[in-house]
């Protein structure tokens, strides 16, 4: 057993047992390496990643490779998950050496943790065109001995490298004309035969999605956008890459029809992907989005979440050692649960004997409801009856096969943006059933209610379990966390609060939001605008990293912008506003040239350029129906540029001051909405409110 078995990561845990001598990150490795003058061989993955476990299994558990790399270098594990900064620095110099990055990281650093060699997974025999590990090893290690000053050289010119590109652009900032060109090449390059963006593998790109989806409500004459997005979220719905037995979705496909997935299922892809499906069920009213956003939070619910509310990081894509084993079928196990729905079944989703991957089927519908329901002479709502029957006995009988194994670990910034998706699909679910305030119930529905109670148990956890003693957390496993923090973090967590809080106006949401927001500001800010994605009073790394690009995960820096844009609409701070469009100025042409890898910016700078409404809803005492009314009035649509407060009098001096000086009208509920700088006559029904809501709606 080496060093990695007292470590809270899962993926560390897996690499406990290895002859190779890994030490986690830290000082104690960083020191070896100084001391005896040798080279760091810097390996980074994650739980879920297949290719990881093949290295391992291939590599990091033989004896021989192992004693090579222990006899020439300090061996440091990371998990990317745990630490995305040095995942980020380091995948800068992969990129750069290669032309491509990806997991397993395998880089080699100089003992001051500059790079100057590295790949991705390296095999034990030469294939796939790429050079066998073991030689890697024994070239790195005559290099050192021999060839100092080149690896000095390509050291230096890495980090010159990784600097150049970590340094802020400051521009003229946004305008409608950015968001525009930008909306123009994303509909330019999008796959209308097959939905998405680019070849495979295919990734589902929520944030573009959502940016299209909230320009269509600004701008609801531009039809392409909606269309394109519509088009995407419904070619990825069909199977495949959803599980329509179980609910969520895989990390990506592998082929371009969404047909295949890459079988890992993360907790950040079902986040943003609930809440994107989540809003297009708003615009079009479609059942069938709706069906999505509940079965993946019951997903999440069933499969992800720690009894005390707080959600694992991901499912594996293997089980058994064999991807994908857990989730594919043969015709013949589809027969024996389904009985007398079988040829029913096989015909919605095209199952042959031979199936679609490898001798099994990856289930993907082949015909729609309507197709069904006149081929079996049914309607389509007991088609749907029919499809929901046979999925949930194909879910019982999956629950008896060996399981992918799961990545327990809690990340603040994940849990962020799924506690987000709870706590709006439990407001916009439940606006007709569940009160504010309290939120108590008024219908035997109770999908909205344990949405609600998945937020506010999550919320909780995070706030105590992740912020121990005042200090903000980056993971936490069986009651242990991890020292680091990172931009994401705060701002992930801010913005979950800000949605939670906005779903049951409880104060305690919002104050925490605003004094986390105040710490992310003093320790993250760069002083030549925006903000590093760590903190400026934490470990000393050979770039400060200001990682701009939304990846699969947003940026740390547009989740920043956001929170201080919704800050700044319920509070009137100015500073706050400030700080965000100067962020925003560092990415204006990027977004232009790069739409797809800024998706998240641009939806921060469309809730700019849209102009926020803010809405003040003050609650007599026996007007809790009529606030009500005005909050339904308001949830009933996507309403992507509206932030909401709400109290009774007296207002709580640490409420939004959007609450501040909002009196009762004639001793009734009343809404006040504010715009641009100008607030209305305030109404006290929801039918006023709805004509102040449409009004001046640009984009």
């Amino acid at each position: 057993m080496n060093r990695l078995a007292a470590s809270t990561s899962p993926y560390l845990l897996q690499h406990a047992h290895n002859p190779v001598d890994w030490y986690p990150w830290g000082e104690e490795a960083l020191a070896r390496a100084r001391a005896e003058d040798k080279p760091i061989f810097l390996s980074i993955g994650y739980a879920a990643c297949h290719w990881c476990h093949v290295m391992a299994h291939e590599s990091f558990e033989d004896e021989s490779t192992a004693a090579l790399m222990n006899e020439f270098f300090v061996n440091i594990k990371v998990d990317r998950e745990e630490r995305p900064d040095l995942d980020g620095i380091y995948m800068q110099a992969v990129t750069a050496l290669t032309g491509s990055g990806g997991w397993p990281m395998s880089v080699f650093l100089t003992p001051d943790l500059r790079p100057f060699y590295g790949g991705a997974y390296f095999p034990p025999v030469r294939r796939h065109n790429l050079p066998v590990f073991r030689d890697v090893l024994t070239s790195i290690a005559n290099a050192w001995k021999n060839q100092r000053d080149e690896i000095d050289r390509v050291g230096a010119q890495l980090v010159q490298h990784i600097q150049a590109q970590s340094t802020s652009n400051t521009g003229a900032g946004f305008t409608s004309e950015h968001l525009r060109l930008a909306e123009q090449n994303l509909l330019d390059s999008y796959d209308w035969g097959y939905g998405g963006w680019g070849a495979a593998p295919k990734f589902p790109q929520p944030m573009t999605i959502e940016f299209l989806l909230a320009r269509s409500t600004f701008l609801p004459q531009e039809k392409r956008g909606l269309k394109a997005s519509i088009h995407a979220l419904k070619a990825m719905a069909r199977g495949g890459m959803y599980d329509v037995v179980g609910g969520g979705f895989s990390r990506y496909s592998t082929d371009n029809f969404w047909r295949v997935p890459h079988f890992e299922k993360m907790l950040y892809d079902n986040a943003q992907l609930v809440r994107a499906y989540l809003h297009a069920w708003q615009v079009t009213g479609e059942a069938s989005f709706r069906q999505i956003v509940e079965e993946t939070l019951e997903f999440v619910s069933r499969e992800l979440t720690h009894p005390e509310g707080g959600f694992f990081s991901s499912l594996d894509a293997d089980s058994e050692g064999v991807e994908g084993k857990f989730y594919v079928w043969k015709k013949e196990e589809i027969r024996e649960q389904l009985f007398e729905s079988s040829v029913f079944f096989e015909v919605a989703y095209g199952i042959t004997e031979r199936g679609n991957w490898e001798g099994r089927t990856v289930l993907q519908r082949a015909l729609d409801d309507a197709s069904l329901a006149s081929r079996f002479n049914l309607t389509e709502e007991a088609v749907a009856a029919k499809l929901t029957d046979c999925h949930r006995r194909l879910l019982a009988a999956r629950a008896q096969r060996v399981r992918p194994a799961t990545d327990d670990k809690i990340l603040t910034a994940w849990n962020g943006l799924m506690l987000a998706a709870f706590a709006e699909a439990s407001r916009v679910f439940g606006s007709a059933n569940l009160s504010p305030f309290g939120l108590g119930q008024k219908s035997a529905d109770l999908r909205p209610h344990s949405f609600y109670n998945m937020a506010t148990h999550n919320a909780n956890f995070l706030l105590t379990h992740l912020r121990r003693d005042g200090k903000l957390c980056r993971s936490w496993r069986d009651g242990t966390t991890t020292n680091a923090v990172f931009l994401e973090d705060y701002a992930s967590l801010i913005l979950g609060l800000l949605e939670l809080y906005q779903t049951d106006f409880d104060n305690k949401w919002f104050t925490s939001a605003l004094e986390l927001t105040e710490e992310m500001v003093q320790r993250f800010r760069d002083p030549a605008g925006g903000f590093f994605d760590t903190p400026t009073d934490g470990e000393t790394l050979p770039i400060h990293p200001k990682d701009l690009q939304d990846n699969a995960t947003p940026s740390g820096s547009a989740l920043a912008t956001e929170a201080l844009l919704k800050l700044s609409a319920l509070t009137g701070r100015g500073d706050f506003r400030d700080l965000a469009e100067a962020a925003l100025r560092q990415v204006a042409e990027l977004t232009v040239r790069y739409p797809t890898a800024f998706g998240r910016w641009l939806s921060a700078a469309e809730f700019v350029q849209a102009q926020v409404k803010q809405v003040a809803i003050v609650v007599s005492e026996d007007g809790q129906d009529d606030a009500q009314g005005l909050l339904n009035a308001i949830r009933a649509e996507y309403r992507p540029n509206v932030v909401v407060a709400a109290a009774r009098p007296p207002i709580q001096k640490d409420a939004p001051s959007l609450l501040h000086e909002r009196p009762l009208v004639d001793g009734k509920t009343a809404a006040y909405v504010c715009e641009g700088f100008v607030c209305l006559r305030p109404v006290t029904n929801k039918e006023e409110l709805q004509k102040l809501l449409l009004s001046n709606n640009g984009g």
